[in-house]
């Protein structure tokens, strides 16, 4: 089986191939090639040092080829795993401070940063969809891009339901929970439902019974992890729900925009910082001046490993400052949840997972087509969505409103001149983080994100 990595020169990607070496399953169901394509080939080679020392010793590892040719990586891939980065960190860093000048939340997918990398994203996933369709057309997408339910969703209307998002957050918050509950996170079921980056776990079932509420009671259980600590009990009490952890941004706005503002660097200026340091050593290790030095997996473990440690580090100091406990700084979760699909899909093995697909008739409120982040039954079949009954109302609200942003962001990125930017100033002005018209024009202006348009 083949599978292709768009963006195969990303830092994460050993975390990928780390759970590919890992897969002791059916031989007939196994990555026996992995294609790498990127654009930029000194990232994929020192990505590929990092990979070879991972094979190291390791039968039957996976063969791995680089490439920055689109359609030689995409031609006879059973999967397609997109993880690209359009405009590299830099980008990102931008899409921060933007807003920030503004007084209003910089951040990658969250507000009005989530909008001007969106307006950047599209076209470019939009223009890899076509390409899937006439080189790979049968081939599974499973797309971790940012903002990825934006991205499924544009994605699906050129490719249909052999797009699947895949996002780490709600099976983090999953996991943690049923250890505070002192559950084996894998024997329990959950309740969850909304958009990427903004859902809500509403249930924690453990040998048939929900015991969620037994948890919101028990205040020392409750703020025992990371969203406990992050939201607070008493409000988790209030909402009766535990929310995704980029909620954070929406439920303390003020305080979130606050700490990213005082702290000496955005998420994205840290890690442009961060990992131009980390391929620069990579390059290095595998000449004869670096190589008494770390070798390129270790120098690719420490750097993930910081990088893990400064996860959401405003938001943990705009909260009281705590520091995130080991079990969380493994840094699998998506590779994971990608291997998991691939599994069921290549195996017909069922398996019920928490993904970004058509919403079909799973979330009342919203429509056929949206793509929406809930429970899923997956098999050769691909990714059903699995029934999530009523939703609060204030949860229902803000799941509209952010589909209207993702919508119009998606409507600016295909269209061109007057129309594009009216859509564009729509997706920012009625996002719920963004307090003015005027301050959405002015952010939209100095971005340059309809530059090309």
């Amino acid at each position: 089986m083949r599978l292709t990595v768009l963006g195969g020169g990303g830092f994460r990607m050993p975390l990928v191939y780390r759970a590919l070496l890992d897969d002791s399953g059916d031989a007939a169901g196994r990555c026996t090639e992995l294609v790498l394509f990127d654009t930029d080939r000194g990232r994929l080679d020192a990505i590929g040092a990092v990979l070879t020392e991972q094979a190291a010793g390791r039968p039957g590892a996976p063969a791995v080829r680089a490439t920055t040719d689109l359609d030689d990586a995409l031609r006879g891939a059973d999967f397609i795993f997109s993880a690209i980065r359009v405009g590299g960190l830099a980008g990102r860093a931008r899409d921060e401070r933007v807003p920030l000048a503004e007084g209003v939340l910089g951040q990658e997918t969250v507000g009005a940063g989530g909008v001007l990398y969106g307006l950047r994203t599209l076209p470019v996933a939009l223009e890899i969809a076509e390409r899937i369709a006439a080189v790979a057309p049968d081939a599974w997408v499973i797309n971790f891009t940012n903002p990825a339910g934006m991205v499924t969703e544009a994605m699906q209307r050129v490719l249909g339901d052999r797009v699947i998002g895949i996002c780490d957050s709600p099976v983090g918050l999953c996991r943690r929970a049923a250890r505070a509950l002192g559950a084996d996170p894998g024997r329990a079921s959950y309740d969850y439902v909304g958009l990427n980056h903004l859902g809500w776990l509403r249930g924690v079932i453990v040998d048939g019974r929900d015991r969620l509420p037994e948890l919101m009671a028990d205040t020392a259980a409750l703020e025992s992890f990371e969203e406990g600590k992050l939201f607070g009990a008493p409000w988790l009490q209030a909402l009766g729900a535990l929310p995704n952890e980029y909620l954070h941004y929406y439920y303390f706005n003020r305080e979130a925009v606050s700490a990213i503002r005082q702290a000496p660097a955005t998420r994205g200026e840290f890690l442009r910082d961060q990992q131009a340091g980390f391929y620069a050593e990579a390059a290095a290790a595998g000449t004869a001046e670096g190589a008494a030095g770390a070798g390129a997996l270790e120098l690719w473990e420490r750097t993930r490993m910081e990088r893990e440690a400064t996860y959401m580090a405003e938001s943990r100091e705009a909260s009281g400052g705590w520091q995130r406990d080991s079990c969380d700084l493994d840094g699998g979760g998506y590779d994971r949840i990608a291997l998991a699909i691939m599994r069921a899909i290549a195996r017909d093995e069922r398996a019920t997972l928490i993904l970004n697909v058509r919403n079909r008739t799973a979330v009342p409120g919203l429509d056929a087509d949206a793509v929406v982040e809930v429970p899923c039954l997956v098999d050769a079949g691909g990714a059903r969505p699995l029934a999530a009954g009523p939703v609060a109302p204030d949860q229902l609200g803000l799941m509209l409103v952010l589909k209207a942003v993702e919508r119009a962001t998606i409507a600016a990125a295909t269209s061109h001149g007057p129309a594009a930017r009216a859509a564009a100033l729509r997706a920012l002005a009625v996002h719920p983080l963004v307090d003015s018209v005027n301050v959405a024009s002015r952010i939209l202006d100095a971005s340059g994100a309809l530059s090309a348009s």
